[in-house]
């Protein structure tokens, strides 16, 4: 850089430092969001021995301001000379670190972080470490608890001498008289176990886990937990269930609800680490104890674990244990007094049922099946229907029919529109295991009620479920099945019904194959251009252009377009501007330009605003 450079860049240097000291804080804010502008203007040097020192004394600020500056020092090694500088930067953020704004004090631990991991093993003996220590013993707990949070990057690249000084430090903050810093301390109990020689973690940690999990403050407690998951992790199985089991085991049955739901929200994490042999002797009691808890959060949170808990269980003894220990309350939870409760079990039950084989989900899963599907909330019927389809596979179509088709049924004409359109939602799939044959005999009269329901989402879901019923069962159950019921919609009084059948014709032309299209449904199609209703006619625009691909090109000179001719003159403009829109679109989808006669075609350029009126109910 020339002197010339220098001087040019002298005036927008003492901007930024005025900006920096400026009394208005979103001018500070956004001087520090460019800091790196200035640190590459002034150099290394200048950086390292004016910018720092000066960010130092000028840290106490505004939160949101302290924050991005917390957050600009993390990635400033490249400014203060690399790695070999980074000691630099560790002053200020140490004094963030001490922030009464929790946010401003996590962003200067996840900063110092970074930086260590830059540092070199002395770096970090010779600043790192006394930066740890001098956090860990400050006189506000702010600066206590970000100490936490710093122990675990630097402890694997230190001497033995400062990594005993650091497991003493950890141990002196879970035992810390603040509850804040003890919360703090348990919460990166897991991580710093990571770190520590498995003989520490074993000899001096443990004794700390033990009274994490004995606070007096239920916020200590329920993270206690979470540090048993890592604790498990670490140890020999052997250890491992004499120490982190029965101290699960305590929590589960904790005077505060919170630390119960903690070990219900974790319990498969836990039974991943301890294994499958202690689970299946250890870990399964537990499970009842939660489902049977006084408070709905903790027995919902259990209920919403069955089937993954189920699932990690020894396959050999899988069936006996599920059947015997969990099954039984499993039943009582059907019944249960919260709704979230049973929402969770019956998201869950079904996935019992490959685990149980067919004769046990007939004896003990479809009487709760059927009990679910009876229930007075809808989201407990809508999560037994959105997972039954594991259990078509196990017990087979024809006890599917006689058992649970029933209950189907009735679901299918619920007051809850949401519940009717799950049965939609699930139909094909149900259909696929039934066959044509049953499925006309049980379920095909549903879809014609369900496309002149009262509720627009349920009549577009029953038109999509008829193309994938019809891809399933083939053009010809189509032709005898379905059309003769859609078409017949055509003659309905009600004009919506009439738009329902032109929808439909759009959704399953393609699957229906282009003869049944020419020779049913298009001539119905052409009849509504006529219909009283504008909506109706502009709908006929649409519908027009989906099916066009399917018909030959002399039937779309011959037929289509003097339909549309004929709407590009109606009397509605919103019909006109959909009939001229339609032969261009028609032009893209076939490739075949079939130009109107019309010469008052109104401009395309500006869509009416009344055009969408038929797209809504």
């Amino acid at each position: 850089m020339t002197a010339s450079d220098n001087s040019s860049l002298l005036y927008p240097i003492a901007v930024l430092f005025d900006e920096l000291k400026n009394e208005d804080s979103q001018v500070r804010l956004n001087a520090i969001k460019r800091l790196s502008t200035i640190a590459l203007a002034l150099g290394v040097e200048k950086t390292r021995c004016e910018l720092i020192p000066f960010l130092t004394d000028t840290v106490y600020d505004e939160d949101e301001v302290l924050f991005a500056l917390a957050e600009q020092l993390g990635s400033f090694a490249p400014y203060v000379g690399g790695p070999e500088h980074v000691h630099v930067l560790l002053r200020p953020l140490e004094q963030l670190a001490t922030a009464d704004e929790t946010v401003v004090r996590d962003k200067a631990v996840e900063s110092l972080r970074a930086l260590a991991t830059l540092q070199s093993s002395a770096d970090l003996e010779a600043h790192f470490v006394p930066l740890v220590k001098s956090l860990a013993g400050g006189e506000w707990f702010t600066s206590r608890t970000s100490a936490c949070g710093l122990l675990s990057a630097c402890y694997q690249r230190v001497n033995s001498s400062l990594r005993a000084d650091l497991r003493e430090l950890f141990r002196a903050l879970c035992q810390d008289e603040t509850p804040m810093v003890r919360r703090a301390a348990a919460a990166r109990f897991a991580e710093v176990a990571r770190v520590v020689e498995p003989e520490h973690v074993k000899g001096e940690l443990v004794a700390t886990l033990v009274a994490l999990s004995q606070d007096e403050q239920d916020s200590v407690r329920l993270l206690a937990v979470e540090a048993c998951v890592g604790a498990a992790a670490l140890l020999p199985k052997d250890d491992a269930k004499q120490i982190v089991v029965p101290l699960l085991r305590q929590c589960a049955e904790d005077s505060s609800w919170r630390v119960r739901y903690s070990v219900a929200d974790k319990l498969i994490e836990c039974q991943r680490a301890l294994g499958k042999e202690v689970s299946k002797v250890d870990l399964v009691p537990v499970l009842p104890v939660l489902l049977n808890d006084a408070e709905a959060e903790v027995r919902s949170a259990a209920a919403g674990k069955v089937l993954a808990f189920c699932q990690n269980l020894d396959p050999y003894q899988r069936d006996l244990i599920i059947v015997n220990t969990i099954l039984p309350h499993v039943k009582e939870l059907v019944g249960d007094p919260s709704a979230q409760v049973r929402a969770e079990l019956a998201a869950a039950l079904p996935g019992l049922s490959p685990l149980l084989g067919k004769q046990c989900t007939v004896d003990h899963l479809l009487p709760l099946f059927l009990a679910q599907l009876k229930d007075d909330a809808a989201d407990v019927r809508l999560n037994v229907l959105s997972h039954i389809g594991c259990v078509n596979d196990v017990i087979g179509v024809q006890q599917v029919a006689q058992s649970l088709l029933p209950a189907v049924v009735e679901l299918a004409e619920d007051a809850k529109w949401r519940v009717r359109l799950a049965i939609i939602e699930y139909l094909p799939s149900l259909a696929g295991h039934l066959g044509a044959q049953l499925f006309d005999e049980r379920l095909n009269a549903l879809c014609c009620n369900w496309l002149v329901d009262h509720v627009f989402a349920v009549r577009q879901a029953a038109a999509g479920a008829l193309k994938k019923l019809i891809l399933k069962f083939g053009p010809e159950w189509a032709q005898s099945a379905v059309v003769p019921k859609v078409l017949s919609l055509a003659r309905e009084p009600n004009y919506l019904h009439r738009m329902m059948c032109l929808l439909c014709i759009g959704e399953i032309a393609e699957v229906c194959g282009a003869e049944i299209t020419m020779r049913l449904l298009l001539p119905t199609v052409l009849s509504l251009a006529s219909d009283n209703v504008a909506n109706v006619r502009f709908n006929v625009t649409k519908t027009l252009v989906k099916i066009s691909p399917l018909v030959s090109p002399t039937c779309l000179q011959t037929q289509i377009k003097p339909v549309l001719d004929q709407l590009c003159m109606d009397n509605d403009f919103d019909v006109k501007y959909f009939a001229s829109e339609a032969f261009v679109a028609i032009a893209d989808a076939t490739g075949i330009r079939i130009d109107s006669y019309v010469s008052n075609r109104p401009h395309s350029a500006s869509k009416p605003a009344a055009s969408e009126r038929g797209r809504k109910d």
